[in-house]
């Protein structure tokens, strides 16, 4: 528990650089963006399932798919602040959960991350409802775990803060992609159109939050990473 709680050296600057630019690879081109994009649904998932159970909604279950999108279905008061919050918690979650990441990295708290992203992911098991879903999300926190038992510092880093720059990076791009496909007529249903008949405020304006959020968080998550 005191090594969990403790601090780690921090990494070079060269290796905070070398994660970004592999969070990069990751994140921009077409081709790893399909793979990787799955990793930002979970994020965007849980965070659904997250806010729900704690405005106090009841979290029926979570369903990722393998074409990347996922569906969280909670009971409770159809409006309502604790809906507004489900809702809206989706396109933030992943730079949110990014900048909390860099958060802790400035801190030096690698081994803690690495802890507290595997219990939320076994949480999140736990609400699966798909085959699909159930192997994504123990892949992925299998991952963590073996890296957090079997890995040394350095590699405990590198793993850390390429995941950090994941989310940060990988935030920003769902968000203009949602905005692409309602600028041609598509996902009628989406996120920011459940908000704005929630709210009676335009989907342009929720939108206009989700960018804020995720550009404001990769900057500020980005210079408590490079230490700026």
């Amino acid at each position: 528990m005191t090594e969990v709680l403790g601090t780690q050296p921090a990494p070079e600057l060269w290796l905070v650089i070398v994660t970004a630019l592999a969070a990069l690879a990751a994140t921009a081109p077409r081709a790893t963006w399909r793979l990787s994009r799955n990793a930002v649904t979970i994020a965007h998932e849980g965070g659904h399932g997250l806010i729900a159970l704690l405005t106090g909604r009841r979290l029926q279950g979570i369903r990722l798919h393998s074409d990347t999108s996922g569906l969280t279905v909670s009971r409770g008061r159809p409006t309502g602040i604790g809906m507004i919050l489900t809702a809206a918690a989706g396109y933030t979650a992943p730079s949110l959960l990014g900048l909390g990441g860099a958060w802790l990295l400035a801190a030096h708290r690698i081994t803690l991350l690495l802890w507290v992203a595997t219990a939320l992911l076994l949480v999140m098991l736990v609400m699966i409802r798909n085959a699909y879903g159930a192997v994504t999300v123990v892949l992925t926190g299998g991952a963590f775990l073996l890296v957090s038992w079997l890995t040394g510092p350095d590699v405990q880093s590198a793993f850390a803060y390429s995941v950090v720059w994941f989310l940060l990076l990988g935030g920003v791009r769902p968000v203009f992609e949602l905005q692409a496909k309602r600028r041609h007529g598509g996902a009628p249903d989406s996120d920011a159109d459940q908000l704005a008949r929630l709210t009676h405020a335009h989907p342009v304006m929720w939108l206009f939050l989700f960018h804020a959020v995720s550009i404001c968080s990769l900057i500020g998550g980005g210079r408590w990473l490079l230490g700026l």
